[in-house]
């Protein structure tokens, strides 16, 4: 295998890879020639992820993995799902998207995960994690309904094993008996006394037609022993897969494992592969890989090299004046001042202690510090808990993720009103991700449940103040703020809060009254200056300034509410219906995300596309303007 040092900057020489087109390609190549193609994926997806930016070690660690899956199983007819879709690179070049690839997360271009819609190839839409084995599982039992002797695997790391709902997928496998395959890629090396010779022999008998024959008929055999002796016999094979493999958890929840082998292996992986497609029932494959392999920079750093940026072949102009703080650095700093003086803070993140800005807090307050893993609805109930005692806990949670513990929030910190902060990171549209992970939806899921206080600040200064504000605020309480970095405010180190349910007047103006909420306060403050519209901060989504919005509906012609959060349910909506319980009727227009899932592109094309920029808000404005002006009487004869 080749080991590279650095990221080609033009395209490499791939002769063999040039020549797989789809997988049925893959599978006219001999088993001696594989392991080139193996160096030649890789060097192709260091180059096209340094022209187009993206997920990086992950899919650096499954190149050889990805290989044999489609080698071995006959894909597209056999289904492969794959978790998260952060490793997916390798299969997209290998599965007719080759020369697409630097058009990824661009706007048009492919997505950054797998997506039906994309490929034939890719049986399953992934984005969030955890989701593999129950979908595959799913395709299984369809196959066995329909007579189809189809193969299904599920690739799932070792970071998504964690999610309880993979658990869930695997018992309800085992009682269903269906032909399934699990890989668990195992990129954090937790088992490393196991790599080597023996467990690899281990594997390949495991693996092998004459164990599995062996071991089935040991079982008709043993079956008409006495029951003591026939538990006996099941002891004595499950401790020596014990001795030498950490299957045994697997092996009691009802799957045959194998393994743990090395995924970097190619022959091995291919042997054992092509015997497991044949076995009958629940089959679990333990493979170590490591995340960034053949890339030596992110094998040194495999947490630094998940995703790297596009390499820019013009160096960057000298900084003219510093960057500006992106809003989770804002957070990690407020976080670790409001623990110096609140001793019963407690910090919690499912799995995103680098992106919700959480590593200063973890390294001073270790004891303080709780990453749960993948497992969202633990994050949430855990804080429950710990705020039962007495404890602050404030969780750190995308808002896409939080979507995942909707029933947590609900059940087990808002219905017995616990004094729980979330802290709501990449809320609103996020990018090159795409629809998968934007946070468009919150707003709407938070403002109904009742006891939540629910705010969205609008810039740096105001992120800081609302999050003390729900700090210091006794019951659940939620801060939605965006990605990336805002408009530049210079920050109040203090930690005061401010009065709840108070919003800001910013403009004062005639005709237009526009409430703004979050990151539309500052393109709504510019669309209001050719309009000479009032503007308002809300700052609060629950409980809304009741006495600002009367006022602005009482001044006004045009009542206007914009939003980073769809229009179904959110703050506009939370504005019309106080309307309506004063029984105050006046025009209102609501701007906010459409009904509609939003493909990837940049966040400033992608407001730009829905009308959520200054001039798009503007436009918006003066069309309903031009609307509500009575027509012209022509004249009389």
């Amino acid at each position: 295998m080749k080991v590279f040092t650095q990221i080609p900057r033009t395209r490499p020489v791939t002769p063999l890879l040039d020549t797989v087109t789809i997988p049925d390609d893959l599978r006219e190549l001999s088993p001696g020639e594989l392991p080139r193609l193996a160096d030649e994926l890789r060097e192709f997806l260091l180059y096209s992820v340094g022209q187009s930016g993206g997920h990086f070690g992950a899919g650096l660690g499954v190149v050889e993995l990805t290989i044999a899956l489609h080698y071995i199983f006959d894909t597209p007819y056999d289904r492969v799902v794959w978790d998260v879709g952060h490793q997916s690179y390798p299969h997209k070049i290998l599965t007719g998207r080759r020369e697409a690839m630097l058009s990824i997360r661009k706007a048009g271009g492919l997505a950054a995960f797998n997506n039906r819609s994309e490929s034939e190839y890719d049986s399953f839409g992934v984005g969030h994690s955890s989701t593999s084995i129950s979908a595959a599982l799913g395709m299984a039992l369809a196959a066995r309904a329909r007579a189809e002797q189809r193969r299904v695997a599920a690739v799932i790391g070792d970071g998504a094993m964690t999610a309880g709902m993979a658990f869930e997928a695997l018992n309800h496998a085992a009682h269903t008996d269906a032909d399934l395959l699990v890989v668990l890629n195992d990129n954090q090396m937790s088992i490393s006394r196991n790599e080597g010779g023996l467990a690899s022999y281990f594997a390949r008998i495991w693996a092998s037609p004459l164990y599995n024959t062996m071991r089935e008929g040991g079982k008709r055999v043993l079956s008409r022993l006495p029951a003591p002796a026939l538990e006996i016999a099941r002891r004595t094979e499950e401790h020596m897969k014990g001795m030498v493999a950490p299957g045994t958890l697997f092996e009691e929840l009802g799957f045959n494992y194998i393994g743990p082998i090395d995924g970097h292996d190619l022959p091995l992986l291919i042997e054992t592969m092509g015997h497991v497609r044949e076995r009958q029932g629940p089959q679990l494959l333990h493979v170590l890989t490591v995340k960034g392999k053949g890339f030596a920079p992110a094998e040194r750093d495999p947490v630094g090299y998940h995703a790297i940026n596009k390499i820019d072949p013009t160096p960057a102009p000298a900084k003219t004046k510093p960057a500006l703080p992106k809003y989770q650095e804002i957070f990690g700093s407020w976080l670790c001042d409001m623990a110096e003086q609140e001793p019963l803070l407690v910090g919690i993140t499912p799995a995103m202690c680098e992106g919700s800005g959480m590593v200063e807090f973890s390294q001073r307050f270790p004891e303080r510090f709780h990453d749960v893993a993948i497992a969202e609805q633990h994050a949430v109930t855990l804080a429950a808990g710990l705020a039962c005692e007495g404890m602050k806990p404030v969780v750190a949670i995308y808002s896409t993720f939080l979507q995942r513990a909707y029933d947590q929030l609900i059940h087990d910190v808002a219905l017995q009103d616990l004094d729980v902060l979330f802290a709501i990171d990449r809320a609103g549209l996020v990018g090159e991700d795409g629809a998968t992970h934007a946070g468009s939806f919150d707003l709407s899921f938070l403002r109904c449940v009742p006891n939540m206080l629910v705010m969205a600040p609008s810039d740096e200064d105001e992120t800081r103040k609302l999050l003390s504000t729900g700090y210091l605020h006794r019951g659940p309480a939620a801060v939605r703020y965006p990605r990336g970095t805002g408009p530049g405010t210079p920050i109040d180190p203090g930690l005061a809060p401010v009065e709840i349910g108070r919003g800001r007047r910013l403009r004062k103006g005639t005709g237009v009254g526009i409430l703004a909420f979050g990151t539309m306060v500052a393109p709504s403050l510019a669309a209001a200056e050719s309009l000479k519209a009032s503007v308002a901060d809300m700052r609060f989504v629950k409980p809304l300034d009741e006495e600002l919005v009367l006022e602005f509906a009482a001044k006004h012609t045009l009542l206007v509410t914009a939003e980073e959060n769809t229009v179904a349910g959110g703050a506009g909506a939370a504005v019309s219906e106080l309307l309506a319980a004063h029984g105050i009727v006046m025009p209102v227009l609501h701007i906010g995300l459409p009904d509609r899932f939003l493909d990837h592109g940049k966040p400033q094309d992608m407001l730009k596309s829905v009308g959520l920029d200054a001039a798009g808000i503007e436009a918006s404005i003066r069309a309903r303007l031009k609307a509500l002006r009575p027509p012209a009487k022509r004249p009389s004869r």
